[in-house]
């Protein structure tokens, strides 16, 4: 059996790695890190929850550890971005606990609290900043922060960072980084034309792929509810009444439909937060730790959610709404069967989004068990859906191009978002799983190796 000893990893940091509590590494780390280690740049697919912050963090610091240089006063030598706050904090402390011990320091940036404390971290500069694309322009556009002298960069959950909400502030932040770099992407889904466009980012990559894209966690349990969009609400309160002392969490399309449910939870008698792009930072904070600490048992989350909540003890995820992207079914259902634990997914159907479903399907290869009701005709219920471009859907904020395109295309109210312009600051409001901007919905990633320019590693 593998351990972290036989992957390249000094004596200083296995010791970090066995406090923490890891014995074994995942599959997605035993086939990244020896390659990370030698510098390549490489992209690593794998299910969400099966370890990708170790697969890319570990050999990250062992290479800032080899070669210990102090980093220029408002620069850093690693650069992590990501796309939502919990994301950003959810890496970070990750990182904070493998480099215990080390000289080295772990600074965040990102919307929805202060910048003048992040100003005054960055003034003497940090080993890993791990940040969200918006903030981080903020504070380039008022000289507190430097990136030529940037040595690696990552891109976390890279479909939804290289995807055209954040192209604009992608491709701004890769002007001001030195070309000489190693690059990294992880994910747990790359669509086609994400993966083409990623070309432009990595050097000769190395591909470890451990399950294919778009790909469910094995031990999650699927099923399925057809039901009137008027009874969605009652079947999952009675759905979450049968289970009150599990951890579940509710997926709905838009911000003000998650407030709804939990008015409606509540109501009913059970205690549920809501967590979206609405609301403050220490409000998300909040809401997450009481689940964490069982205090709420239910938490309902638009998509802002999907890419950031790591709570282990989520036994069940109710998709309420059904995504409007396929790929950001994957992302919830894989908040729950985390770390090798067993989880179940419940989904609602309605009937006009019966071509969800069969999208969803289509992309994990998987015919979601029937639970109660029947579907309806294929066809039948098929009322005009809207484009599947990322036009001004979500809120118009980002990174970058939120405003522009969002006050130009994102005026109208869909029921894939709110469509309101925005600035730059609000990373992570992915509302209705989609982002800002774009050039039409993204196609389950090419497999047989017909698209990809990369080398494939072979498997662990």
């Amino acid at each position: 059996m593998t351990d972290f000893a036989t992957l390249g990893l000094s004596s200083a940091l296995l010791k970090s790695v066995a406090a923490a509590g890891y014995t074994t590494p995942t599959p997605i780390q035993q086939a990244a890190i020896p390659h990370v280690l030698a510098g390549n740049d490489l992209m690593g697919l794998a299910q969400t929850g099966t370890g990708k912050t170790a697969a890319f963090g570990l050999p990250l610091i062992e290479r800032l550890m080899a070669r210990p240089v102090p980093a220029a006063p408002r620069g850093t030598r690693a650069l992590i971005l990501a796309p939502t706050r919990e994301l950003v904090n959810q890496i970070a402390q990750n990182l904070i606990t493998f480099v215990k011990g080390s000289p080295l320091q772990v600074t965040t940036i990102m919307g929805g609290v202060s910048m003048g404390p992040q100003i005054k971290r960055m003034a003497r500069g940090c080993d890993v900043l791990v940040a969200t694309p918006g903030r981080l322009i903020d504070l380039i556009e008022r000289n507190a922060l430097r990136l030529d002298g940037v040595e690696y960069l990552v891109l976390d959950e890279a479909d939804q960072m290289l995807d055209l909400g954040f192209i604009h502030a992608l491709r701004r932040i890769a002007t001001l980084i030195p070309k000489k770099r190693q690059t990294l992407l992880f994910s747990a889904t790359m669509p086609k034309q994400i993966e083409e466009l990623s070309r432009s980012y990595l050097n000769d990559p190395i591909r470890v792929e451990v399950a294919p894209a778009g790909r469910t966690a094995d031990k999650v349990t699927q099923c399925v509810h057809f039901v009137s969009q008027a009874e969605k609400i009652d079947k999952l309160i009675a759905c979450l009444s049968e289970r009150p002392q599990d951890l579940s969490l509710v997926f709905a399309r838009t911000k003000h439909g998650a407030d709804k449910v939990v008015r409606k939870i509540e109501a009913a008698g059970l205690k549920a937060n809501a967590i979206h792009g609405n609301k403050s930072q220490n409000q998300r904070d909040r809401a997450i730790k009481e689940l964490k600490s069982g205090e709420t048992r239910i938490l309902v989350a638009t998509d802002v959610a999907a890419r950031g909540i790591d709570i282990p003890g989520v036994s069940h995820v109710y998709n309420l709404d059904l995504p409007d992207v396929p790929e950001s079914y994957v992302h919830r259902i894989g908040r729950t069967a985390r770390a090798g634990a067993d989880g179940d997914a419940i989904a609602f159907c309605a009937p006009d989004e019966i071509g969800l479903l069969r999208d969803i399907e289509k992309l994990t290869g998987l015919k979601i068990p029937v639970a109660s009701g029947e579907a309806p005709p294929e066809g039948r219920f098929a009322a005009p859906r809207p484009p599947r471009g990322r036009q001004g859907q979500g809120q118009g904020r980002g990174a970058g191009g939120g405003q522009r395109q969002g006050q130009s295309q994102g005026q109208s109210q869909g029921r894939n978002g709110q469509g309101k312009p925005g600035g730059r600051s609000g990373e992570g409001r992915f509302e209705g799983g989609r982002s800002e901007g774009g050039q039409g919905r993204p196609q389950p990633h090419a497999r047989g190796g017909q698209l990809s320019p990369w080398r494939q590693a072979p498997g662990p």
